[in-house]
C-alpha cells in the first residue's frame, strides 16, 4: 500500500511515495527544475502564485507515474506539508482571488503589533501565546484594509497546504495546528481564537471547516483523480506546516526532543508539554501535529528568514548564467578550504524580511570587515554559513530561557546540513550533539498520511524504520573558538529604530 507525501516549500515542491508495507520510500521527485520565484512588488513584500503550486504538484504526481514508473493506483492516502503562515484567498470554487502573501512577507507586521497593543500583551500571550505579529491573521487584515474588493470576493482564507488539499478534494479546510500558525488558536480554551478575529474586525465565516491533522479529511475529487491517474477513493489523511512536519519526519514527537532544518529559512523546533512564550515574541509556540486533548504537545520554534535563500543567492552571483549554475557541493567544498572565523569576515543573514528573533524588526544585513586582499569566494561562503548558524544560536538562547532546550538536535541529511562545514559550525556553536537522518519532509508527510489512514496503530510505529545515519559531537577546542567568534558577531547586530 502506497502513500503520497507532498512538501510545498517556497523554493520547490517535493513529492515522495512511501511503501508502508516495506517501510521505505520507493520514489521521489522535486519540481520545478529551478527554484520557484518569489514576487516582490514592493520592498518587504513576498508573494507566489498558488496556481503555479498546483500545476507543479500535478506535474510532480504525473512524473512519479511516467518517469518513476510508480503505479499511482496503489496510492491510498495523501499527506501534505507546506510553508507556514502564508495567506491564500479563494472563491467558492477554490480559485485564488489574488497571489498568496507568503511567510516572509513583512507588510502586515505593523497591523499585528497594533492589535497586540489593543488586545493587551498579557491577554494575547495567554490566548495565542504571543503577538499576531506578521502571521496569517494580520495578512488577512491587510487585504481587508488595502484591497477591499478582493477581500469581498474571497469566500475562504487558507494556508498554502490547505489550498493544495482544496484543489485535490474540492473542499476548503484548515487544521487546528494551521490555525495556531495563523495566530488564530486560543490555547487556553482549545478553540478558534474568535477574540483575535473580533479585535481585527474580521468575519469568522471566511474560516473554512476545521479538521484534525491526522485522520480522514476528504476524498480526492473524481475529476482530479481521473486527471492525475489516481484511484477515485484516495483520501487526504494528514496535513501540517513544514516545520511541525519536519520535526515529525525526524520522529521528534515528545517533550524535550528538538529538530532543526536549514532550507529556505533556518529553524530550531522543540516539543514542549507547556504553553510557553517569550514576552518579547522572539520565538513562537504552535500546536504540534500530534497535539491532543489528552496529551498537550506544542512546538516552540525559532525562525531565521535568510538561510537556504542566502545560499541560493550566493550560488546565483557566483555563477555565470542561469543555465550554468555552480553546484551546491562546489560551494561546500570552497567553504571547507577556509578556517573557522573566515579570517575576520562576518556575514549578517537578515536580507529576507523582518526577523522574529528581533521582534519583527529589520536588522543589518550583508558583510562586514571585507578585505579585497585577503577574502575570496570561500571566505564569503563560510562566513555566510557562520552567520546563519550564529543567528540560529541567537534564537536558541531565547528558547533556553523559556525551558525549551536539549543536548541532542535531529536534522535531515538535506539542504545546508549536507555541508560538513555547516554541521561543524552548528554543533560547536550551539554546543549540542547533532543526529542526522536520511529522511525528508515529503517522506514524513507520507508517513503521516499512512498513520492518519490507519495503516499504523501509532506514530511511533510509523517511524520504526527511521535510523540515525551520523552522530556529530561538539569538539571542545572548536566550541571555545566558535563561542568567541559568535560573541564578536553578536555584538555588531544593529536593529532598525
Amino acid at each position: 500500500m502506497y502513500f503520497l507525501g507532498i512538501d510545498l516549500g517556497s523554493s520547490s515542491i517535493k513529492l515522495s511515495v512511501f511503501d508502508a508495507d516495506k517501510g521505505i520510500t520507493v520514489a521521489a521527485v522535486t519540481v520545478p527544475e529551478f527554484e520557484m520565484d518569489i514576487i516582490a512588488p514592493k520592498f518587504g513584500w513576498a508573494e507566489q502564485d498558488p496556481n503555479k503550486w498546483w500545476e507543479y504538484v500535478k506535474n510532480g504526481i504525473q512524473s512519479l507515474g511516467s518517469k518513476q514508473h510508480i503505479d499511482l493506483k496503489k496510492i491510498a492516502g495523501i499527506g501534505i506539508a507546506y510553508q507556514m503562515h502564508g495567506l491564500v484567498l479563494t472563491d467558492e470554487n477554490m480559485n485564488p482571488v489574488r497571489s498568496s502573501i507568503i511567510w516572509c512577507d513583512s507588510r502586515a507586521a505593523i497591523i499585528g503589533n497594533e492589535v497586540y497593543d489593543r488586545i493587551g500583551h498579557e491577554s494575547c500571550q495567554q490566548q495565542i501565546l504571543g503577538s499576531p505579529g506578521n502571521f496569517t491573521a494580520s495578512k488577512l487584515k491587510w487585504v481587508q484594509q488595502n484591497e477591499p474588493e478582493i477581500f469581498q470576493k474571497a469566500v475562504y482564507m487558507m494556508l498554502p497546504g490547505d489550498f493544495i488539499a482544496a484543489r485535490l478534494s474540492g473542499k476548503a479546510q484548515i487544521s487546528t495546528s494551521g490555525l495556531s500558525e495563523a495566530a488564530l488558536w486560543n490555547f487556553s480554551k482549545g478553540t478558534l481564537a474568535t477574540e483575535v478575529l473580533q479585535a481585527m474586525g474580521l468575519p469568522v465565516d471566511k474560516i473554512p471547516e476545521i479538521v484534525p491533522n491526522f485522520g480522514f479529511q476528504a476524498t480526492v475529487h473524481p475529476d482530479v483523480a481521473s486527471e492525475l491517474g489516481l484511484n477515485t477513493d484516495v483520501k487526504i489523511t494528514y496535513r501540517g506546516g513544514d516545520q511541525p512536519n519536519n520535526a515529525m519526519s525526524l520522529n521528534v514527537l515528545k517533550p524535550g526532543e528538538i529538530a532543526t532544518t536549514a532550507g529556505t529559512s533556518a529553524v530550531v523546533y522543540a516539543v514542549s508539554d507547556q504553553d510557553v512564550y517569550d514576552k518579547e515574541n522572539r520565538i513562537n509556540t504552535f500546536l504540534h501535529v500530534n497535539n491532543t486533548k489528552a496529551q498537550k504537545n506544542n512546538g516552540v520554534m525559532l525562525c531565521i528568514n535568510g538561510s537556504g535563500i542566502l545560499y541560493q543567492w550566493l550560488r546565483k552571483i557566483m555563477s555565470t548564467d542561469r543555465t550554468g549554475l555552480i553546484a551546491y557541493e562546489a560551494l561546500n567544498a570552497e567553504a571547507a578550504k577556509v578556517a573557522a572565523g573566515s579570517e575576520g569576515l562576518r556575514f549578517y543573514p537578515f536580507g529576507n524580511g523582518v526577523e522574529r528573533i528581533f521582534n519583527n524588526k529589520n536588522a543589518n544585513s550583508g558583510i562586514q570587515n571585507l578585505n579585497f586582499n585577503i577574502h575570496q569566494s570561500g571566505h564569503l561562503i563560510r562566513s555566510a554559513c557562520e552567520g546563519i548558524v550564529f543567528a540560529m544560536n541567537y534564537g536558541f538562547d531565547v528558547m533556553k530561557s523559556v525551558g525549551a532546550s536539549g543536548e541532542i538536535v535531529r536534522a535531515g541529511n538535506a539542504n545546508l546540513f549536507l555541508s560538513p562545514v555547516f554541521r561543524e559550525i552548528f554543533t560547536n556553536t550551539t554546543q549540542t550533539t547533532l543526529e542526522l537522518y536520511n529522511t525528508s519532509g515529503s517522506e514524513g508527510a507520507a508517513r503521516g498520511a499512512a498513520y492518519g489512514f490507519g495503516y499504523y496503530a501509532s506514530l511511533d510505529q510509523a517511524f520504526d524504520g527511521l535510523k540515525c545515519i551520523e552522530r556529530i559531537e561538539p569538539n571542545p577546542i572548536l566550541t571555545a573558538q566558535y563561542q568567541e567568534i559568535y560573541q564578536e558577531w553578536k555584538n555588531h547586530i544593529k536593529l532598525e529604530s
